[in-house]
């Protein structure tokens, strides 16, 4: 440990190589956890009907092993090495050549960047744990909700008791501020998700939306809210509009608000002070 806190280098480096192993469970995660969540929703359906399920083979974060999802092939532990493994393949399966998506070394790239960043900033200690705790979460929801319109609560509720968990001691922002930040950032959109459902009938956005700004107010305290929100909120309003007008995308299909939060969660935790700094002198 004394090495680690004199050669902030090497840490940086050795959670850097961590965090493209956390990037390659997250991309199970992100890929089997919305999956586990309707076989759930259908055993439960399945019950209130009276009816029973088949019993199916287990399928969990575990079990089974990954496999090609064209052809089957279980994946080798050396066809499993974080982002080395997939240059060496040249993104395809060795058994059948099935193109494997880029999106897997990008989370895990992805991943071990913002680790070593949490690395760097923090150094070795709490913060840096719970730092690394609240990105690799982010990153996470981000996915899932990019692939499924989903936010499940297996991650935001979780993420909400674990921030406050954190500021017991004021890690990133006071108690207080943690709590406030909690309550406000569940508020302010349950606000406006009422007040769009008031005025046109329709749903702007989920509740998942709520509770993942509800989890950012709990880690980074309340003042950190307006940041957030407006750096989500112009960025998503400029790629929503640009995927309407360049790509033909349907107004009618929903466009996921998280992964726009989870952004300006991630800011805000690297940068948010700096910027709320930079602001508020202007006046």
């Amino acid at each position: 440990m004394e090495l680690l806190h004199a050669e902030p280098a090497l840490f940086t480096g050795l959670v850097f190589l961590f965090g493209l192993l956390v990037g390659s469970f997250l991309n199970v995660v992100i890929h089997r956890l919305p999956k586990m969540m309707e076989a759930e929703w259908q055993a439960q359906c399945a019950e209130l009907r009276g009816e029973s399920l088949s019993e199916s083979p287990r399928y969990n974060l575990w079990l089974p092993r990954s496999a090609c999802t064209q052809c089957g092939h279980q994946i080798t532990a050396l066809e499993n090495i974080p982002l080395l493994s997939w240059l060496w393949l040249r993104g395809r399966c060795s058994a059948c050549s099935t193109p494997i998506s880029m999106r897997y070394p990008l989370v895990e790239l992805l991943t071990a960047l913002l680790s070593a960043a949490v690395a760097w900033k923090w150094g070795v200690g709490m913060q840096t744990l719970g730092a690394l705790l609240l990105v690799w979460t982010l990153i996470a929801l981000a996915f899932i909700d990019l692939d499924t319109t989903l936010l499940p609560d297996n991650l935001t509720l979780p993420l909400v008791w674990l921030g406050l968990l954190f500021n017991l001691d004021g890690a990133f922002a006071s108690l207080p501020d943690a709590v406030v930040g909690a309550m406000a950032g569940y508020g302010v959109l349950w606000s406006v998700y009422w007040l769009f459902k008031l005025a046109t009938g329709k749903e702007g956005m989920g509740f998942g939306d709520f509770k993942l700004l509800a989890a950012i107010g709990a880690w980074l305290g309340w003042q950190m809210l307006p940041v957030t929100l407006l750096l989500s909120s112009v960025v998503g309003a400029v790629i929503g509009v640009a995927m309407i007008v360049l790509m033909k995308h349907d107004r009618r299909v929903p466009i996921p608000f998280g992964p726009y939060l989870a952004g300006g969660g991630l800011v805000a935790l690297f940068f948010g002070a700096d910027l709320t700094q930079a602001y508020l002198a202007q006046f």
